[in-house]
């Protein structure tokens, strides 16, 4: 790192002066926050030290949650120590084996079966030392949603903003409804395949600091219908059903909960995830300077296209991204 970083000689100071010998931190990642990731080895012991700029990421909740979690029985980052007002954090290493790296149609049935059972101990998490976690009420949801408004059909698309909304409107509400009829849970809010580690063959959570209480079915979709890779529906179909299972032998929804009704809940969960998922992708790129995640915005607009067009209620929807914003994000590339 370059010695005019601010931020990393504040970092190195810390840690020479934590473990009273010189380290070198080593950069291993930044993320889609304002946060970065290195890798320090003292003593052969590895460690990982995040970065995480105080007036624009607070670490107290990583801190609390990762207490939570683990005291759930979740495998989560152990804190080793921290300073919230300088924000960094020393964190046990957890490799970098991210379960992504290691799905195919071969494995996918067992690694996404293990990654579901976590979720029902994940389901439990509704607070932590400081009170109970927010909720993913109608305000929240909303957010999301016009985070595709503002960002990618304005800004990118440079679509009128009185055309997106009337376009959306329809289809946001029903989004934000079948949100708030849902039963609700502690929830994740970005669980998927590379916030999942895999060591020793065990599945460790990262990047739950952003937890919330909201609806059942929000990270089951998160992982299943993962922004980064698609699966076939066969294959989701049959983890979905599991998870449908699970939620009914823990209580988390009612024994008389139809698979047809969880479905919808699934379904329309994922359409709005990757709704704001799209929205936040091209946020990434202009706000926050980070490009790569453009690449990622094809397969959440083919999602939202292809799980809308199943719901007579949204199929107007559906044929408006498929020949309004797939066309247009695509004349983009061009």
């Amino acid at each position: 790192m370059p010695l005019s970083d601010p931020r990393f000689l504040q970092l190195n100071a810390w840690l020479n002066q934590y473990f009273n010998v010189k380290v070198a931190p080593q950069l291993i990642s930044g993320d889609a926050s304002f946060r970065r990731y290195f890798r320090i080895v003292v003593d052969n012991l590895s460690y990982i030290v995040v970065d995480s700029p105080p007036n624009l990421i607070d670490i107290r909740p990583f801190i609390q949650l990762a207490d939570s979690y683990s005291r759930q029985g979740i495998a989560v980052p152990k804190v080793i120590a921290s300073d919230v007002e300088q924000g960094i954090m020393l964190l046990s290493d957890l490799g970098d084996v991210q379960l992504l790296s290691v799905l195919n149609e071969q494995t996918l049935q067992q690694y996404y079966a293990e990654a579901l059972l976590l979720l029902n101990d994940i389901a439990k998490v509704t607070e932590t030392a400081q009170g109970r976690l927010p909720h993913y009420d109608a305000a929240f949801v909303e957010r999301e949603l016009a985070i595709f408004i503002e960002w990618l059909a304005v800004h990118h698309l440079g679509l009128a903003i009185d055309e997106v909304t009337l376009a959306t409107q329809d289809a946001f509400n029903l989004l934000t409804d079948n949100a708030l009829e849902q039963p609700q849970a502690g929830m994740h809010r970005d669980y998927h395949s590379r916030n999942l580690m895999l060591q020793a063959d065990k599945l460790n959570v990262i990047d739950f600091q952003d937890a919330v209480i909201g609806p059942v079915t929000y990270d089951a979709v998160s992982l299943l219908r993962d922004c980064y890779i698609r699966w076939p529906d066969i294959a989701v179909d049959k983890l979905m059903a599991q998870h449908y299972q699970q939620c009914i032998d823990s209580h988390l929804i009612a024994a008389d909960t139809s698979i047809e009704q969880y479905r919808r809940w699934f379904d329309l969960m994922g359409i709005q995830r990757h709704v704001k998922a799209a929205g936040i992708f091209s946020r990434l790129n202009y706000r926050d300077n980070k490009p790569a995640y453009m690449a990622d915005i094809p397969l959440t607009l083919e999602y939202i296209r292809d799980i809308a067009a199943r719901y007579e209620e949204l199929k107007v929807f559906s044929a408006w991204i498929d020949t309004v914003i797939i066309p247009a994000f695509n004349r983009q590339k061009l």
